[in-house]
């Protein structure tokens, strides 16, 4: 054999063995392509899942979230409901013109059930959920240093003063306490004259109230001060469902007592509110109360659902209800 033979030799099996490892078959190429979409199609199921999980316990935190807020802050209003700053067997006298329910002491708590009427709330109400009014004083600190009559003016002990003109406040002594309107304000001087919007019927700050009275009481050194705080929680419907609403009593620029609607909590769909009594073994519903003055105690439960509508199981807004129990703490003995 030549030389030339023995090459061609040579070259063709190279050829061969070149050929046999230089690729794949088609079968081969098949099941690489089916392995790599089933390790395709898990990860990405894991990722899906995993995003999945993220939301609804994003949606579960936010709404656990808004619960807490929305207790928190309706437990300050119900915990001072009654309390007008001094202990005088709830002598509360009152000498605000007009008759509205931030006036109504004798009315301090009370409640409106799904089926009843509720005056400040109106249409604007969510259908099947309950309301609650609460009057109460604001803590501030202030103490009279002379209260001139039948002038009707307060000296503060304090040297400065946030109240402005306008202002509803309760005035109390070991004797009684007075819901009264502030027609002026100068340094740290009130006055509490019969005019203001909707202003007082008289100067007289004595109990029971006669606003054709022309006598005056003078409340002594050290009697309390503090501003009313009134308001009004119930779930209201937006543009885009509901939300939980606190109504408040606030001053305006005119010095009017003006009621505002603040919108605190959004996506509440449900408020139920049911009051224990004095002297009764548990919780009842509005329409079951009898004396308004005796609800020493309420129950409070929000529904919620998330912002997020797609957080929970089925493409459902993930949905809970809390509960929480609040003593009102002026009426606790």
């Amino acid at each position: 054999m030549n030389k030339c033979q023995s090459h061609g030799r040579q070259n063709l099996r190279w050829l061969v063995r070149v050929s046999r490892t230089s690729g794949f078959t088609l079968v081969e190429l098949m099941v690489a392509m089916l392995l790599g979409l089933v390790v395709i199609a898990g990860v990405g199921s894991l990722f899906l899942s995993n995003q999945q999980v993220y939301r609804t316990n994003k949606a579960l935190s936010d709404v656990q979230d808004s619960a807490r807020i929305a207790f928190e802050m309706m437990a300050r209003d119900v915990r001072a409901a009654g309390l007008s700053g001094c202990e005088n067997s709830g002598r509360v006298a009152n000498v605000v013109k007009g008759g509205n329910w931030w006036t109504d002491w004798n009315n301090a708590v009370k409640g409106y059930g799904a089926g009843q009427t509720d005056p400040v709330a109106g249409a604007n109400r969510l259908a099947g959920t309950d309301s609650l009014m609460l009057l109460g004083a604001q803590p501030s600190g202030l103490s009279v240093k002379a209260n001139a009559e039948p002038t009707g003016s307060f000296t503060l002990n304090e040297s400065a003063t946030s109240l402005q003109t306008g202002d509803i406040i309760l005035v109390c002594d070991p004797d009684h306490a007075t819901l009264v309107q502030v027609s002026g304000v100068s340094g740290t001087t009130l006055t509490h004259d019969t005019s203001g919007a909707p202003g007082n019927c008289t100067k007289d700050l004595n109990y029971p109230t006669v606003c054709s009275s022309t006598s005056s009481y003078v409340f002594v050194p050290n009697s309390q001060i503090a501003k009313l705080n009134a308001s009004h929680w119930y779930v209201g419907k937006t543009a885009n469902g509901s939300s939980l609403y606190r109504a408040s009593l606030t001053t305006g620029a005119s010095g009017a007592a003006t009621v505002v609607a603040s919108e605190l909590v959004r996506d509440v769909t449900g408020l139920s509110l049911s009051y224990h009594q004095s002297g009764n073994a548990g919780f009842a519903a509005a329409s079951d109360i009898t004396d308004w003055n005796k609800v020493d105690a309420l129950r409070a439960t929000l529904t919620i659902i998330s912002t997020d509508r797609r957080a929970g199981t089925s493409a459902k807004p993930v949905t809970r209800s809390f509960t929480t129990t609040t003593t009102i703490r002026n009426r606790v003995r």
